[in-house]
């Protein structure tokens, strides 16, 4: 009977040592009274607002899209230009083809309402790692959020649009690249995309933009392409040059002697009954130099 009891005791000094254990426990989770402790969701929105605030400046950024078929240009290696200015943000970006003609930011059957205002496409020509260029179209995409997948509809030369979603990341300012610039024109060497100005003449040929520079020492070379193949030579400084090419519209390699002011050349055409000199101004715009990888 005794014994009985010792395991009765026993046991009841055990329940009241459990009992008193989750006692402890739980009262150390209850808040120190004064104190408040803020929500998960309040903290990451907080720090979400924080990551998307970007300085005014220019960036190069990541362009994610979920389809193969819609994508950043390869000699881009999926990135854009992002633009901040007042706290809005502009991506350009500059796609693989011609084969989309318009953008929506928003969805496809908003798209196609009437007064839905559509991104109309640039003409960019992108160079490729091999020294090969392109003409493909290019877009300005405002951005409403880093880091979160936005709406984009799009509609190529089947007139069908379709729905698209895409994400902008990782931006990075274009001082940061290996553009490097002090001042205007002092650059790193390597090969740059460089948009650029083109007054004269009239008006029916041109110089396409953007235009690709090589850098080498001091030495700073512009490989500009025509939109028309009868140029036989330009002139610049007083020094003349041929095309490099044989074959498509003329394309010359000329030096870049100034960022951001007009600059004087001549360009010989064929087109007309005999060859003519004529008059150009190019501003290479130092702002929207991109290292090209």
């Amino acid at each position: 009977m005794r014994k009985k009891r010792k395991v009765i005791v026993s046991m009841l000094i055990l329940a009241c040592s459990l009992s008193c254990g989750c006692s402890d426990k739980n009262s150390e989770q209850k808040p120190v009274a004064g104190t408040e402790i803020p929500a998960t969701e309040s903290i990451a929105e907080t720090e979400q607002e924080a990551k998307a605030e970007l300085a005014d400046g220019v960036y190069t950024a990541d362009f994610d899209t979920d389809n193969a078929m819609f994508h950043v240009s390869e000699a881009c290696n999926g990135k854009g230009t992002l633009t901040v200015e007042n706290g809005e943000m502009t991506i350009h970006v500059s796609l693989g083809s011609k084969n989309i003609v318009n953008l929506y930011p928003g969805l496809a059957e908003d798209a196609k309402k009437d007064g839905a205002e559509l991104l109309e496409p640039t003409t960019d020509t992108v160079t490729y790692s091999d020294g090969f260029t392109e003409e493909v179209y290019g877009f300005d995409i405002p951005v409403p959020a880093l880091d979160e997948e936005f709406d984009l509809a799009l509609i190529g030369t089947k007139e069908k649009w379709y729905d698209h979603k895409v994400i902008v990341s990782n931006p990075k300012p274009l001082e940061d690249t290996s553009t490097q610039k002090e001042g205007s024109d002092s650059l790193a060497d390597g090969n740059y995309t460089v948009d650029l100005t083109f007054e004269g003449g009239s008006g029916k040929a041109e110089i396409l933009s953007p235009a690709t520079i090589t850098v080498s020492g001091e030495t700073m070379t512009a490989k500009v392409q025509w939109n028309s193949p009868n140029y036989d030579y330009m002139i610049v400084n007083g020094e003349k040059y041929l095309p490099v090419n044989t074959e498509g519209d003329s394309v010359f390699e000329i030096p870049v002697t100034a960022f951001d002011e007009p600059v004087p050349v001549i360009g010989d055409t064929v087109a007309m009954s005999k060859p003519h000199e004529v008059e150009y101004m190019i501003t290479f715009h130092s702002d929207t130099l991109k290292a090209v990888e």
